[in-house]
């Protein structure tokens, strides 16, 4: 037998870099839009420049691999493009804090110096996510990275915000708007995280003031009720119809409160009467902006009353001015009732400081309009899947708000507007302004910048070289799917939609593809508060890269999440290891023959059955990947390798291989060259590493980098149904023998006899003509197959298919013996069992044990309860063969 060109054990590190290198040195994935292939085009949902790998982006990322490699396996010209987001709020706050250790603060900077800072910053750490997107074997073509924060980016960005405003999209104006206090900047809907807490209903008496009766009102925050504007009621109710058009006196401030009515009051919700808040609550904006109500703002930017409020409340952060509003009121005797309530409070997506509604000059996108193509666009020209996600897009884009893109930070595009401090004319540019039309050049540009999500929204085009009408433009957009979670479907996916359709005339992407959560093992969202976050680069530098993502896809079912664990990810090292062992075996085979030869002459069961197949196999792969079914892939590959290849066909073979017959030979081995070259190429989308390697050491290759190998070729001369019937049986018979001699517990070294009635000639043909094989399979002395075959009454006995198979057992099995070591166990059992039900027996011990001791108990109790019920039917059986 010849050496094999692969070394005993398969070692991950060293291959991956291997390989990792030779893509990027040699730009196999770096893509001519002049070259032949229809195109196929991603572009990686951009992480956050101050990221690291999660377990979410590692199924992310594996999950395009798939597809990227898959498609260049089927000539398509494959663009993945990679990037990052500068992500505004996040790495300002990196730096931020970084300049709080040296006691300075951005101020202290200076604009220009600070984003220089954070430059710095960034060309220092921000690429760490990107080595580790390497690390995972990402197909992409790293020539095209971009940053939404580049200059070609800043260039679209620009190009964008400039139109919008020109066709009245983007406006200036005051409203209610998102802030957080820390951040101190504006937050747009969807940058509200909402999530529930205890507090309480406040109920507050407020007099009608001309003395005619009160209003109590329900509120959870008091705190706000400084800056109250009216009262509201449902016209419609009796109880305080009468009331419109009086006014209320607002306690602790005596200010007149007009009492208006508005069906927008839920008659059942509190107390029926709502107090109106216009600078401090959305809906009560809408309802002030309705009835034309005073917007009296109480909290400054950081959360502290204003001049607006009494003095006595002036400078107080409201979390703390609550109690003492709180007091004052029940010392004035206008705090009726306090009750628990749970409500959700909106909190910011950065830094989860409790969200606050506040009124100020902001810029916005006016969303109507573009969102109404966007919904249209699906399913029609985009498909959602799985496609419930289609209702939650529909529910988002119906009831959607205009987009506040402006942020108090200066990381980000800085907002292309400027002021003119003689005439006030604002001047909205693609290029900076001299002068204003006036003549003046006292101009003055706004200090915002741009929501991060605005650039985000242009991915898929500017990535491409919009504005500039590129070659990638024309060849890759509209990109073929996007692959992302269902948390940013709002924050990202719908506003791609929105701005592709606006500015390229067509969907940004024809697929979406929502993959589901990666959970822990017992189903829990992974967090490090709750400590059961698995680390993918762990992971990886454990088991190797490849395990990782077999494991990653062996459970990505569409829309199901997935319950990880590192056993698992261990369970599928031993695979790769499997697969690596069986590429020795066979490498070890080959010699010098020649094996590309045609596969007319592969004879036998063995070789028709597995070539068979492996035409299915190309075709359940295709078929899953194409469908996004991609724990199915993963299914269908490791059923193929390892149960049916490794210890179906390698073990049938050998004899093949071990004969100096080579008219068997032979073809055998161009048979092995065939499947495990073809389903390295097919296995590789997925592990990418192991099947590299093995595939750069297989004799007769050509092409030495799998990677731009193309799918395996169908063969329909190679689909043979009869073939697979045949292996059915034999299957059968092999395995029905091995079960017997497990449960008799029947030593491996021990040889048997086998006899079958068959019922057909067919059987009887087929068990004759591959009698040695059996042998060799199931640890015979001798197979006897025929219509009338009969074996004695004390046989292990089997029915497979219709054929009755019969394994004497005298001499095989000592019965005597045998039933005396399973009665003998049963008394061993017996006393153990005795024992633990006298302790679960026992109310002391139930009481006072801790449960952990009781639950082991019981534990024991039903294992040796299961024993038993073996034992039991294991001595059935021998006493079912004795009669």
């Amino acid at each position: 037998m010849a050496e094999s060109n692969l070394p005993k054990g398969y070692e991950p590190w060293d291959v991956e870099k291997k390989w990792l290198d030779h893509w990027e040195e040699n730009k196999t994935f770096t893509p001519d839009p002049e070259a032949e292939g229809d195109p196929y085009s991603i572009v990686i949902p951009p992480p956050n420049v101050t990221g690291v790998l999660h377990m979410g982006h590692a199924l992310n990322l594996t999950l395009q691999d798939i597809l990227c490699r898959y498609q260049r396996q089927q000539g398509k010209n494959v663009l993945w493009v990679p990037g990052t987001d500068h992500a505004g709020i996040a790495t300002q706050n990196v730096v931020e804090r970084q300049l709080k250790t040296e006691g300075k603060t951005r101020d202290d900077l200076g604009r220009d110096k600070f984003i220089e800072r954070v430059w710095e910053w960034k060309e220092e750490k921000g690429g760490h996510i990107l080595k580790q997107i390497r690390r995972m074997g990402a197909s992409v073509d790293w020539t095209r990275e971009c940053f939404t924060f580049d200059e070609q980016r800043a260039k679209a960005v620009r190009e964008v915000f400039v139109k919008l405003y020109e066709e009245g999209l983007i406006y200036k104006g005051n409203y209610i708007i998102n802030w957080c206090n820390r951040c101190h900047t504006a937050l747009a809907d969807d940058e509200v995280e909402h999530s529930p807490r205890p507090g309480h209903f406040y109920h507050i008496r407020y007099k009608i003031s001309d003395g005619s009766g009160e209003l109590i009102i329900a509120t959870t925050r008091p705190e706000t009720m400084l800056g109250d504007t009216a009262i509201c009621v449902n016209p419609e109710d009796d109880r305080f119809k009468h009331l419109i058009g009086k006014t209320a006196i607002l306690p602790l401030v005596g200010r007149e409160l007009p009492i208006i009515g508005d069906s927008y009051v839920d008659m059942e919700f509190g107390t029926g009467a709502l107090k109106v808040t216009p600078a401090h609550d959305m809906n009560d904006w809408e309802l002030g902006r309705k009835h034309n109500l005073e917007v009296l703002a109480v909290f400054d930017e950081d959360g502290n009353i204003n001049e607006n409020a009494p003095a006595k409340y002036q400078g107080i952060f409201k979390d703390d001015a609550r109690a003492i509003i709180v007091n004052d009121l029940k010392g004035d005797g206008c705090l009726v009732s306090i009750e628990d309530h749970e409500h959700s409070v909106g909190e910011c997506y950065r830094c989860k400081s409790v969200i606050e509604p506040h009124v100020s000059e902001q810029w916005f996108v006016a969303m109507k309009p573009l969102a109404e193509k966007a919904r249209a666009a699906v399913p029609g020209e985009t498909q959602i899947f799985p496609p419930n996600w289609e209702k939650v897009y529909y529910e988002w884009l119906d009831n959607i708000r205009d987009w506040c893109i402006s942020r108090q930070i200066w990381w980000g595009h800085r907002i292309p507007a400027w002021t003119c401090e003689e005439c006030g004319e604002l001047i909205v540019s693609l290029t900076d302004p001299d002068k204003c039309k006036c003549g003046s050049t006292r101009l003055s540009q706004e200090e915002d910048v741009l929501d991060t999500w605005f650039s985000s929204a242009l991915w898929p085009f500017s990535t491409m070289g919009w504005p500039d009408q590129t070659a990638e433009l024309a060849k890759y957009y509209p990109t073929s799917v996007l692959i992302t979670g269902f948390d940013i479907l709002f924050f990202w996916v719908a506003r791609m939609m929105m701005m592709g359709i606006h500015f390229q005339d067509q969907v940004p992407f024809k697929h979406v593809y929502i993959h589901a959560l990666v959970r822990d093992e017992h189903g829990k969202k992974m967090s490090k508060s709750t400590g059961n976050v698995i680390d993918p680069l762990e992971m990886s530098g454990k088991y190797g890269t490849d395990a990782l993502r077999f494991t990653l896809t062996a459970f990505a079912a569409m829309g199901r999440d997935i319950k990880l664990s590192e056993q698992r990810i261990e369970g599928y090292r031993h695979f790769v290891n499997k697969i690596w062992n069986s590429a020795r075996f066979a490498l070890m085979n080959f010699e010098d023959q020649k094996l590309d030869a045609s596969l007319d002459d592969a004879r036998g069961l063995a070789n028709e059955w597995i070539l068979h197949r492996l035409e299915e196999v190309k075709d359940s792969m295709s078929k899953s990947i194409e469908e996004y079914r991609f724990n199915e892939v993963a299914q269908t590959m490791y059923r193929f390798i390892w149960n049916e290849f490794c210890d179906w066909y390698l073990e049938m073979i050998k004899p093949d291989l071990y004969s100096d017959d080579q008219s068997r030979k032979g073809p055998t081995l161009k048979v092995l060259w065939t499947v495990l070259s073809e389903t390295m190429v097919l296995l590789h989308p997925v592990m990418p590493f192991v099947t590299q390697e093995i595939w750069s050491v297989l004799p007769g290759i050509e092409n030495d980098d799998i990677a731009t190998v193309a799918f395996p070729e169908k063969r329909d001369n190679c689909r043979n149904a009869k073939a697979v019937e045949q292996m059915e049986l034999f299957q059968g018979i092999v395995s029905a023998v091995r079960n017997i001699r497990t449960e008799l517990l029947i030593a491996p070294s021990k040889k048997l006899e086998l006899i079958v009635r068959t019922s057909s000639e067919t059987a009887q043909t087929l068990l004759n003509d591959n009698a040695d094989l059996i042998k060799a399979l199931a640890r015979l002395d001798s197979v006897v197959a025929g219509p009338d075959a009969q074996g004695p009454s004390a046989s292990g006995t089997a029915v497979v298919q219709g054929n009755e198979i019969f394994v004497p057992l005298a001499g095989a099995v000592d019965f005597e013996s045998e039933l005396a070591r399973l009665d003998k166990e049963f008394g061993k059992l017996d006393k153990e069992l005795n024992v633990i039900e006298k302790k679960l027996s026992n109310k002391g011990f139930i009481s006072n044990a801790p449960a952990a001791v009781v639950e082991k108990e019981k534990g024991k109790l039903a294992e040796i309860n299961d024993k038993k019920a073996k034992l039991t039917e294991l001595k059935e059986r021998l006493v079912s063969v004795m009669e």
